[in-house]
């Protein structure tokens, strides 16, 4: 049998009393599941088959151990199964809910942090040989590893019950603002309980977050800083992990106030590598499967350790009775006594008549406002009727202004159509004056180019008649003109007779 406080809210001594019976339901065992407040997690073990129960009586077959958390649920089924043995979880440093009774059938105390163990011996005088130690786990096979970290955040989330509006969200939205990191947020505390975290957190490279929460952070892969309304803590790095560990990333370790600057201090601190590294780690050393193993252990243990039998009344009713004595100062000393509470619930009354009274007044006067405020919305009412005529008028206005706009507008267009026309015929006239432009100088590079053939040719016959000039100058050119006179009589003369008699 486990007990708690409220199987309700999903939060997290009730989240851990699910997460172990499921276990211990997959491993073949049969936990019952306790508590005198039930409501969203006791119906999600309902449908997972696991008996819940607000009534002790309900239960006919004794449980073979009872597993506590929270005193007054605890000490209600150790009373109403005295010969079963138990052992009595202390999960926080702060809540009374958390106080370790004294009571002969509790053989063992389990802590799940150091700060815890602290509470139990230093605090509810404890043998320190009584004490196991089981550190929160993750269920490993719900949150995934996700894919490695960007080397600059770029996505945050707050994860946490207690963190709402207030200056320390608005803290948070600062710093992550000035690094250009969008902030999300889920948790009670905003109305966004998330009931598939596993899903979530994937999605983000940064997670503030303390305890249970930091621990599925790291488990998926995220960088984590320790953080939650009760203070903030630091990043956690390879550095500091084996200390936050040991402090189950909770109250101890969120010593310092929530100011933009420390948080973004440890915004600064940011790096992929490191935060892998840690992740890789909580998978190696936090697994759920280790932990059941650890807490089956313990069972065997507080059960080969059999109650003694029997117990004498004494031996059950003076621990019950130091008990009830503790429980009754902490409730005395949280609520009033009946005649005080009958005096402050006069005053109360008193005060909420003066508070009516007072309200009738303000109602009075806020009726007079209403009527002067009628009077003024009349007004304004005829007011904006002229105005609206007065609207009408400048919009009729506007449009015969609009129509002479129209008009000029297509003058302009027609202007514009024949100015086009004209750019188009002068667009032809450029290109024939171009090409006749052209044809000019290719008619002059012909003619420069005759001209020079001329001027070479010219050249040619001078240079001619300079070398026939020169011939007919030479002492040569008599003797070659006789010979070539000579030639013409002994050569053509006798030529020409053949051809005269073969003519005849």
């Amino acid at each position: 049998m486990i007990t708690n406080n409220t199987l309700d809210a999903r939060a997290g001594s009730e989240l851990y009393v699910r997460d172990i019976a499921l276990a211990l339901l997959k491993r073949g065992h049969q936990p019952i599941a306790y508590s005198s407040v039930l409501g969203t997690v006791a119906n999600e073990l309902r449908a997972a088959t696991v008996p819940v129960v607000d009534d002790l009586a309900a239960i006919a077959l004794a449980p073979d151990i009872i597993h506590g958390q929270h005193h007054l649920d605890a000490m209600a089924a150790m009373l109403h199964f005295p010969d079963t043995p138990a052992i009595y979880f202390c999960h926080g440093w702060i809540p009374w809910e958390e106080m370790a009774p004294a009571y002969p059938t509790i053989r063992h105390y389990i802590a799940v942090d150091d700060l815890c163990v602290e509470r139990l011996h230093s605090t509810h005088g404890i043998d320190p040989n009584r004490i196991r130690v089981i550190r929160n786990f993750v269920d490993l096979q719900r949150f995934k590893l996700r894919d490695e970290l960007p080397a600059k955040a770029r996505r945050a989330l707050i994860f946490s019950n207690y963190v709402g509006e207030g200056d320390i969200l608005l803290n948070l939205r600062q710093a992550c603002a000035e690094r250009g990191i969008e902030l999300d947020q889920i948790g009670l505390a905003t109305g966004r309980g998330e009931q598939h975290p596993e899903r979530v957190l994937g999605q983000y490279d940064i997670v503030f977050a303390k305890a249970r929460c930091a621990l599925e952070a790291l488990a998926c892969g995220t960088a984590v800083i320790a953080c939650d309304a009760a203070g903030l803590g630091e990043m956690v790095t390879p550095r500091n992990y084996e200390n936050m560990r040991r402090l189950n990333f909770g109250i101890r370790c969120l010593r310092n106030a929530h100011s933009a600057e420390a948080i973004g201090k440890e915004l600064d601190r940011y790096n992929a590598a490191q935060s892998r590294e840690v992740s890789l780690r909580i998978r190696a050393e936090a697994n759920i499967e280790d932990a059941i193993d650890l807490l089956l252990s313990t069972y065997q243990e507080a059960l080969a350790d059999p109650v003694e039998s029997p117990l004498s009344k004494e031996a059950y009713l003076r621990p019950a009775s130091r008990y009830l004595s503790q429980v009754a100062s902490a409730i005395k000393a949280r609520a009033p006594t009946t005649a005080r509470a009958l005096i402050e619930a006069e005053a109360a009354s008193l005060a909420a008549r003066a508070r009516a009274q007072q309200a009738e007044r303000y109602l009075a006067e806020q009726q007079l406002s209403l009527l002067k405020l009628n009077t003024t919305l009349s007004e304004q009412q005829h007011q904006v009727a002229d105005n609206r005529a007065a609207l009408s008028e400048q919009q009729q206005q506007n449009a015969r202004i609009s129509a002479a706009l129209s008009e000029q507008q297509q003058q302009v267009a027609l202007a514009n159509a024949a100015l086009s026309q004209q750019q188009q015929q002068a667009a032809l006239v450029d290109a024939s004056l171009s090409e006749e432009r052209l044809r000019s100088k290719r008619a002059h590079e012909l003619l420069q180019q005759e001209r020079l053939q001329r001027e070479s040719l010219e050249q040619r016959l001078l240079q001619r008649d300079r070398e026939i000039a020169a011939i007919h100058r030479s002492t040569l050119w008599p003797l070659i003109n006789g010979l070539y006179r000579l030639k013409e009589r002994l050569w053509n003369t006798p030529l020409a007779a053949i051809r005269a008699r073969k003519a005849r």
